[in-house]
């Protein structure tokens, strides 16, 4: 499927796995050996394929959220939470938004982070993700 095929839910849950993924080496440096949050990303993409189920989706979210709390690693918490906010963006659109902005508090140079985040959505959803609610 093209992108201009997908709901707004999908695309929204296509969007918040690109910036989980953005930053997953993050995470996967930290924990090497715990593939939660990289399998929540590929599970959010999945299920905008139709290959699984929403609720397939939010078991791999909330096993993202459990490497979250399992890590000492302050920034490997905020991808694990990335992570899992993508997947359980399949379950209910608004997840995405919390996904991008576990991402913003993960990198250094937040301006640019959101300005390549708002580059990947349509402009119909930039207006809605971006200035209705400007995620933080």
């Amino acid at each position: 499927m093209r992108r201009d095929e997908f709901s707004d839910h999908q695309l929204l849950a296509l969007w918040a796995a690109d910036c989980a993924e953005h930053i997953l080496d993050v995470f996967s440096i930290a924990e090497p050996d715990d593939p939660r949050p990289a399998t929540a990303i590929a599970v959010a993409r999945d299920w905008v394929r139709g290959d699984l189920r929403m609720t397939d989706a939010r078991t791999a979210a909330f096993a993202a959220h459990a490497a979250a709390r399992e890590t000492k690693n302050a920034a490997a918490k905020l991808v694990a939470r990335a992570a899992g906010h993508a997947a359980a963006t399949a379950h209910v659109a608004d997840h995405a938004k919390h996904a991008a902005a576990y991402v913003l508090k993960a990198v250094d140079d937040v301006d640019a982070e959101r300005k390549w985040q708002r580059q990947l959505l349509p402009p119909h959803l930039q207006s809605q993700l971006f200035n209705a609610a400007r995620v933080r």
